[in-house]
């Protein structure tokens, strides 16, 4: 073999071991799939107690069935009920599923979240919600397929949740109704809006109220093509105008009762609550990459969570 030949086959077979690598660990294909099922037409905008609503919910169900997610109770459905300021009787259902963690500690819990509901038709136009949250709901399934081909040291909790759009009815719901303890779940980790950013920029939210999270969310960012920034977790009076994402989503909930969260997403772009938000405006590229990036933190942050879990309980003690 002359040296030509073997520096090919070096770097042949090093760019498919890289590729075998990258399909092992996120689907792309289906990645994006998932978001432009979701964020079609036929499920008209997935506002929550609606016909788009309940379609969404057997997609997601036949999704956690694919990757053989068990389930709470009698099945992956939580409903609950709320009423609006003006007396209407609202109800929704959270979708949860799980895998168990393999380590002696896998009592300790990770709560996923994505909320999979939208603001559905206004004025005959549907708002398909594909940014806002399509991209979260199909992140999710990229991490549930992740950890059922290699499951976690603790057990990971994946919650679709409903009625995010109406102030975080469905979060609120299975914060105070949590199908284990409350206190053994350690880290919540929202996913809302990953897939456009024009500054190939990716927000981690929360390392200011939790500052012990930041170092575990640095170590595994710096391999990555886009960038993990902080931030949008203080008051605007306090941040030079940024936006406080505090309260802004589902994690909101998880933080009220004092668990941990480190919520991911982007900035507000043009097409944020548009109808423009479809499946043709998204980024793809971004998108993917974004779900590697967060399948990498969650995995790091599932080998920690012990130690999340005493810096959690400290807190409480304070």
């Amino acid at each position: 073999m002359t040296t030509l030949t073997r520096l090919f086959s070096i770097v042949f077979f090093s760019l498919f071991a890289l590729q075998a690598a990258a399909q092992e660990r996120l689907n792309a294909l289906q990645l994006l799939s998932d978001i432009k099922i979701l964020s079609s037409d036929a499920f008209q905008g997935r506002k929550t107690g609606t016909n788009g609503s309940k379609k969404a919910q057997e997609y997601i169900i036949q999704r956690f069935l694919d990757y053989k997610l068990m389930f709470y109770g009698d099945g992956y459905e939580q409903p609950f009920s709320f009423e609006t300021s003006n007396g209407t009787k609202i109800n929704g259902t959270n979708l949860v599923g799980y895998i168990e963690g393999t380590s002696e500690n896998k009592d300790n819990v990770l709560v996923v979240v994505a909320h999979y509901d939208h603001l559905g038709i206004k004025n005959n136009e549907i708002y398909n919600g594909a940014d806002d949250n399509g991209s979260g709901v199909a992140g999710m399934f990229a991490l549930a397929e992740h950890f059922v081909k290699k499951r976690p040291k603790h057990t990971i909790i994946f919650v679709a949740v409903d009625a995010e759009e109406i102030g975080l009815k469905g979060a609120k719901h299975f914060v105070n109704n949590p199908p284990v303890p409350q206190e053994k779940i350690a880290l919540c980790i929202n996913l809302d809006m990953i897939s456009r950013n024009d500054k190939n920029e990716l927000y981690a939210c929360g390392t200011t109220h939790y500052p012990f999270l930041k170092p575990y969310l640095e170590k595994n960012s710096q391999k990555h093509d886009i960038r993990l920034k902080y931030g949008h977790d203080i008051p605007e009076e306090k941040s030079g105008g940024q936006q406080d994402w505090t309260f802004a989503s589902d994690h909101g909930e998880f933080h009220r009762a004092g668990i941990p969260f480190i919520y991911f997403g982007v900035e507000d772009h043009k097409d944020y609550h548009q109808p423009t938000d479809r499946f043709e405006t998204i980024n793809q590229v971004f998108f993917i990459k974004a779900t590697e990036m967060i399948i990498d933190q969650v995995v790091n942050l599932d080998e920690n969570l012990p130690a999340i879990q005493v810096e959690k309980m400290k807190m409480k003690q304070k």
